[in-house]
């Protein structure tokens, strides 16, 4: 339920309704697709872009800290709950954001992301906690469907508001996506009361959070990484992991604004596009889990990473709807797999009665983080410099082939090691 309630930021702040959004607003006959942003002058994506990574580098650096305080105190859902109430705070701020507030649009979508962020590091903490190892893959699978199917009621709930405002008596045509913004920040922190209620506390204790304690953080990332180095195919994982994530995360963030720039399709195609993205996620992400059962994990991740190359090569060349439709489909069924599947692979990796669970998916989420912000600060920096959108989508390629390399080699080692 917790994938279900922050799912709906996913969906409609990171790629659809926002980027539509901000898209249309930020481009003027005047200036064309550059904005002022206290005082600079950036391309209008590249900017968004810019802030995510930011957010995203900035998470990179707290989260090992907050991770330590929370397995040394006990209250990971203390910081769970908060991270909560800051992104959908955030999101609810978005509804007075217009192009003359842009700056402040801006800072609500980059605290906004790292309220998801956080959340969602204490979210798969949880996981070895809550699930034994043969059940894992299907925990994590079915954690991401309820996020589809959750992040799709709320987009269709706002897509009424935005494809019939006559219904509603509106006539501000910035007033239906902002209005989505609210309700999003609403849904974010009302379903995640379910998660609170019914998780675990942990075990507290009394004594102070010191200073000594806040900068173990880091200190026990590395204490992580060299016990990990002690597991040779969590070892060979983790860097894979890392390229193919820069890539993946980075299409998800970027989809909808690309094909807006690329294509001009509308809001409303747009967000119908990314919808059918998400229906085929639920499947998709089942699939992945079902096909790790009789080939293996890594064997999966392999096959998905040949699609996702397949996927940057053709963006490059899209000029018709009809191949972002396709495009979009074959995202949609890749997406969820390689999400799900790559967090149940990392969990079922893990020392076996690790009680610092935090610490664990605070490496893999730090991991991930900065993988997030190399790709999305080069695919704005591509833009930047070329103006076209398209190489940046086509660099995106190289991320997954060394992810896919990395792959090869861990399954190949693997193979003669049990030889």
């Amino acid at each position: 339920m917790f994938d279900w309630a922050n799912s709906a930021y996913n969906l409609v702040i990171t790629s659809t309704i926002f980027p539509a959004y901000y898209t249309a607003i930020t481009f003027t006959d005047a200036h064309g697709d550059r904005v002022d942003f206290f005082g600079l002058r950036v391309v209008n994506t590249a900017l968004s872009n810019f802030a995510l990574s930011v957010a995203y580098l900035l998470m990179a650096f707290v989260l090992p800290i907050l991770s330590s305080v929370a397995d040394f105190k006990g209250n990971k859902k203390t910081f769970m709950m908060a991270f909560t109430y800051l992104g959908g705070i955030a999101c609810m701020g978005l509804f007075f954001f217009k192009l003359e507030t842009l700056e402040w649009g801006i800072i609500c979508f980059t605290l906004a992301a790292m309220g998801y962020v956080g959340g969602v590091l204490f979210n798969n903490s949880y996981l070895p906690q809550i699930a034994t190892v043969d059940q894992q893959d299907r925990v994590s699978a079915q954690g991401f469907a309820y996020g589809y199917i959750g992040c799709v009621t709320i987009q269709v709930i706002c897509f009424v508001f935005i494809l019939k405002p006559e219904w509603f008596g509106i006539t501000d045509p910035t007033f239906a996506p902002r209005l989505s913004f609210l309700l999003v920040g609403l849904w974010w922190i009302g379903f995640a009361q379910i998660p609170f209620k019914k998780l675990p506390d942990g075990t507290r204790n009394n004594e102070r959070v010191t200073k000594h304690v806040l900068s173990k953080g880091f200190g026990e990332l590395q204490d992580v990484w060299r016990r990990l180095k002690g597991i040779p195919e969590i070892k060979r994982f983790l860097p894979a992991f890392f390229f193919y994530a820069m890539g993946v995360q980075t299409v998800m963030i970027v989809a909808a604004a690309f094909g807006e720039k690329v294509l001009h399709l509308g809001a409303p195609k747009l967000i119908a596009t990314i919808l059918l993205i998400q229906l085929v996620a639920i499947g998709g992400a089942y699939l992945m889990s079902l096909l790790a059962r009789f080939i293996g994990n890594v064997r999966v991740l392999i096959l998905v990473v040949c699609v996702w190359i397949g996927i940057c090569i053709a963006a490059f060349y899209i000029n018709h709807e009809i191949h972002f439709y396709i495009l979009a489909a074959l995202v949609g069924l890749v997406m969820g797999g390689i999400q799900s599947l790559s967090r149940s692979t990392y969990s079922k990796l893990l020392p076996a009665g690790e009680a610092d669970t935090a610490s664990f998916f605070s490496f893999y989420d730090v991991t991930e983080k900065i993988a997030i912000v190399i790709g999305l600060f080069s695919f704005a920096l591509i833009e930047q410099v070329t103006n076209n959108i398209r190489y940046s989508a086509l660099s995106l390629g190289l991320f997954f082939v060394m992810g896919l390399v990395l792959l090869v080699r861990m399954l190949l080692l693997k193979k003669a090691v049990q030889e």
